[in-house]
């Protein structure tokens, strides 16, 4: 046996945790030919990566962009495909509930695939259940109420596709997939969706109560679509979801030319089948002990039982069964490429593979037969070199960046910001739009923001106002342009006035966020900028509050970034700037936040700034070299059950290595014990790491 197939892997960030575990639990059995394969999964310390079947023509929205609109024979083509993928599928009790061009692939040949099954789901059954339950698995850390608002956000799908009924509130069904089926036969003709609005509201209302335009191709108007086509787009997009295009008739459709013939329509007869009755079935566990030991390989094609369905792996109550093996948990390198999701037993080989398969798959699985111990032998790298290898491509460039304390996801996780247009009272310019005002208009601009800003609170409405402009601000400082042309106003100032004697705290706290974000983006650092100042009362405040654990997780940021900045700008000149001298009473404040005692949360706060910091070589860094910081960050990487605050205070203590703490503060033997912690656990990004015990 033999591999040919050329596999690709996917990377998402581990926030997308529910969404990826979703999608390996529903497709990681599943080998058709109109859906992409799934291979394996596996984590490593910043992020989930699926190793997937490789699609190389893109997918079917970057076909429709380019070619505007399609041929009706490459419509049929095309739609032959989805509908063959989308029939299995249904088969299987998967609904896939978000269908968009974007997750259709296309294969070198053509082949449409099905893919991103991340909010796909069981016919009957509550997937905020799921989501849920992933999300308390990982500890998350966001108030219910955000955590539920989240969770409805995650789930709505693209609007431009979903049926009527459901925004009207109903559940997926065949029938919405269905409908959604007939948006994308009629984009791919048209290049463009049946119904189409920038405004939300006015695209609910068109779904809902207006008929699409008949399909038509721009610059084609002498080829008119077929009316078998118009027919079959029309039943699709029937708003009644009892009158819309069932299976059986759709197969049978003159538009697909007996296209369809050898699929028995039968297989889905019936679109009112109790989903409690199919989702039982979906969830029998019924397999052999073969089966599961198959299960390593993942080019082989497990047998399906007698009525199609997928395996115990659906059912709610094991997400345990449903992580990812992690590439950093131990010495063997079956953790990277065994999937946790398949419950293989790890002490028996029966499957014949070649010494290849043998590599990727079961290299660490021991048997007692004299074959099994004689293919051993033969397999031509040895262990550490694999590993090696594999570590060395497994971690990104990326993993080594300095990453923001702000609005960073491994500390804590934020709500997006918000706006509301029809109460800003300022032009809603994006920050596009901002880079190419006139002189004129952007000193205007400028002025009726800082007016705004600077008004007195008389009334709750107010309030309101000011808040909401500092949440469009915090959307348009994202641009770095835009960050390094307000930073050098008079808004900084404002900001700072609103930051030190504003009576609302939300309000100080949206104007602190302004600023981290400014600090965050800006590329270039005038010394008229007053970022001094804004360090000394960000660090008094903090001071002041210091019990307030809320409040100190809500400056920090905003102060590492500032620090950052003020430190990552004097290291790109000779000498340090004057105007630049940070405050002593800083480095105190970050230390008593580091200290045993604190919330988990602000304590990683803390070392990140101190890790961001380290990192410029600045002068700045020397603050930090103190006889207490060494056993502290010590204390973290020790006592922390966080990985992401291991790592940070792991990254603080290779930084203080560079600056020469260490050989005052540790002993060797405390800093063996910590290269060779670091080794064991797999922190290979760090620098401490880089170094020879």
């Amino acid at each position: 046996m033999t591999f040919s197939r050329f596999y690709y892997g996917e990377l998402y960030f581990k926030c997308k945790r529910a969404e990826i575990t979703n999608w390996v639990r529903l497709t990681h059995e599943i080998r058709h030919k109109n859906i992409v394969t799934f291979h394996e999964w596996y984590e490593t310390s910043n992020h989930l990566w699926l190793v997937v079947e490789l699609c190389t023509g893109g997918s079917l929205e970057m076909v429709i962009t380019q070619d505007e609109c399609l041929p009706e024979v490459v419509v049929r083509e095309f739609g032959v495909d989805l509908v063959t993928g989308l029939h299995h599928i249904h088969n299987l009790g998967i609904l896939f509930c978000d269908l968009t061009p974007g997750k259709i692939l296309l294969e070198g040949p053509g082949t449409l695939k099905f893919s991103n099954f991340c909010l796909a789901k069981a016919e009957g059954e509550n997937l905020e259940e799921f989501f849920a339950l992933i999300g308390t698995e990982d500890g998350g850390g966001d108030s219910d109420e955000n955590s539920r608002q989240n969770l409805k956000n995650r789930f709505r799908g693209t609007l431009s596709y979903i049926a009527p009924e459901v925004i009207e509130g109903s559940d997926f069904s065949i029938a919405s997939d269905l409908w959604a089926l007939g948006c994308l036969l009629y984009e791919m003709y048209s290049g463009r969706p049946p119904f189409f609005s920038k405004s939300v509201t006015e695209l609910a209302e068109q779904i809902l109560h207006e008929d699409p335009f008949p399909p038509t191709q721009q610059g084609s108007a002498s080829l008119e679509p077929s009316s078998d086509f118009l027919n079959l787009v029309d039943s699709l997009l029937e708003k009644d979801p009892q009158k819309r295009l069932t299976w059986p008739k759709l197969l049978q459709h003159p538009f697909w030319k007996d296209a369809f013939i050898q699929i028995p329509s039968d297989t889905i007869s019936s679109q009112e089948t109790s989903s409690s009755r199919k989702k039982a079935e979906l969830l029998e566990p019924g397999e052999s002990e073969i089966q599961l030991e198959c299960k390593s390989l993942p080019d082989i094609v497990l047998p399906r039982t007698e009525n199609n369905q997928l395996n115990r792996s659906f059912k709610l109550e094991n997400p345990e069964e449903l992580r990812p093996k992690s590439a950093v948990d131990g010495e063997s390198n079956e953790s990277i490429f065994l999937l946790s999701s398949r419950p293989t037993p790890r002490t028996t080989t029966t499957v014949e593979i070649n010494n290849a398969a043998a590599v990727l798959a079961t290299n660490s699985a021991h048997t007692s037969s004299p074959s099994s111990s004689a293919k051993d032998k033969n397999i031509c790298c040895s262990q550490q070199d694999i590993e090696s290898k594999v570590k060395e491509l497994i971690f990104l460039e990326s993993d080594l960046i300095v990453t923001p304390v702000i609005d960073n996801p491994k500390i804590v996780k934020q709500p997006p910001v918000r706006f509301d247009v029809k109460t800003l009272h300022v032009p809603a310019h994006s920050a596009d739009k901002l880079l190419i005002l006139k002189e004129d208009d952007w000193n205007d601009f400028l002025h009726q923001v800082c007016q705004l800003t600077d008004s007195p609170e008389k009334s709750t409405g107010a309030a309101r106002v000011k808040l909401n402009l500092l949440c469009y601000l915090c959307t348009v400082v994202g641009n770095k342009e835009v960050a390094t042309k307000l930073i050098s106003t008079q808004l900084f100032p404002v900001l700072l006035q609103q930051l030190r004697i504003a009576p609302n705290w939300d309000i100080r706290a949206k104007a602190a966020r302004v600023i981290g974000l400014l600090a965050l983006h800006t590329t270039e650092l005038k010394e008229t900028v007053p970022v001094i100042e804004a360090v000394t009362l960000l660090t008094e405040l903090i001071r002041e509050n210091f019990r307030n654990s809320k409040l100190k997780q809500c400056l920090l940021p905003t102060l590492g970034e500032l620090l950052y900045l003020v430190a990552n700008q004097e290291g790109k000149k000779e000498h340090p700037r004057e105007c630049w001298a940070l405050p002593s009473a800083a480095y105190t404040v970050l230390m008593r936040c580091l200290r045993e005692g604190e919330e988990r949360v602000v304590n990683h706060m803390a070392a990140k700034i101190v890790e961001n910091v380290c990192s410029t070589f600045s002068s700045y860094a020397q603050g930090f070299i103190t006889g207490e910081i060494g056993p502290i960050l010590w204390y973290l990487f020790t006592h922390s059950t966080i990985d992401s605050l291991r790592i940070t205070a792991v990254s603080d203590s290779g930084e203080e290595l560079l600056h020469h703490l260490f050989k005052h503060q540790l002993c060797n033997k405390h800093l063996k014990v910590l290269l060779g912690s670091l080794l064991k656990n797999g922190f290979q990004h760090c620098a401490t790491c880089k170094m020879k015990v």
